[in-house]
């Protein structure tokens, strides 16, 4: 996928740096530089005028500022995904309230634009693909994700020192581990403090159980396959065979328990 990107931010040489480092990465993260904005009118412009993947935009600017521009870019019906890059570590918490996919502080190193860049690329085509196999295999509860997504969109991730915004709707998979929940898209894995059972209480339109200790997103479900158990009298032992689900985009595969076979099987009927 090729990325059509925007830059905005109200210094010059801050957008003529953006653009030299985004043509380092062009081999690795494919895009096209379709304009760069000084203002939030300008790029508002640019935006209802050209089709836009990625806004990559500053906060402080004269004006509307960043903040506000990507509550405007929100409500668009058809968004391009935000990352904001800023000389500030202040502004999180609003990214997360503006549904922002990352938060880059300046300069900005280009492995963590990279990676932001990387992060867009997979959650388009994740999006785009769980759509199809939401309609293909008849999965309920792709309304009620968007739903849900929109009330809460996003998880908010600490790591070292920043904070990561996940969308909820790229979250593939919730997996308690010891004292961490695993949290799984396409592209990486993150840790949240977390109890699995609270996620489930807060999601359940989202995620559904698998396992006593895994949820995963119902429109992220492909199918099932049966897989060989070791006779050892487990609780999840059924006959000597199991189920395990396949998620779309993973070849990683989750047990389904047998207390919740009957739920899942439902699922993919």
């Amino acid at each position: 996928m090729t990325l059509r990107i925007l830059i905005v931010d109200d210094e010059a040489p801050a957008r003529a740096r953006m653009a030299t480092l985004l043509g380092d990465l062009a081999l690795k993260c494919p895009h096209e530089l379709c304009g760069s904005a000084g203002d939030a009118g300008t790029a508002l412009a640019l935006l209802q005028s050209t089709r836009i993947d990625l806004v990559l935009l500053d906060v402080q600017m004269p004006g509307m500022d960043g903040i506000d521009l990507a509550r405007r870019i929100a409500a668009m019906p058809m968004p391009p995904a935000v990352v904001f890059i800023t000389a500030f570590d202040d502004y999180a918490v609003n990214a997360f309230e503006v549904r922002a996919v990352d938060y880059l502080l300046k300069p900005v190193r280009a492995s963590r634009l990279a990676a932001a860049l990387r992060r867009v690329i997979d959650d388009r085509a994740l999006a785009a693909s769980v759509s199809g196999v939401g309609q293909s295999i008849g999965v309920d509860g792709v309304g009620a994700l968007a739903d849900t997504a929109a009330a809460r969109p996003h998880f908010s991730v600490h790591e070292r020192d920043r904070v990561l915004l996940v969308p909820v709707d790229q979250v593939l998979y919730l997996k308690a581990e010891l004292k961490y929940v695993t949290l799984r898209t396409l592209s990486r894995e993150f840790l949240l403090e977390a109890s699995l059972l609270s996620l489930e209480a807060q999601f359940e339109q989202v995620f559904v159980r698998v396992h006593r200790n895994s949820l995963v997103a119902r429109a992220a479900i492909a199918g099932v396959e049966r897989v060989p158990l070791p006779d050892d009298g487990g609780a999840d032992r059924h006959a000597g065979e199991g189920w395990q689900v396949i998620l779309h985009g993973l070849d990683e595969r989750l047990p389904i328990s047998r207390r919740q076979w009957g739920t899942i099987k439902a699922l993919v009927k």
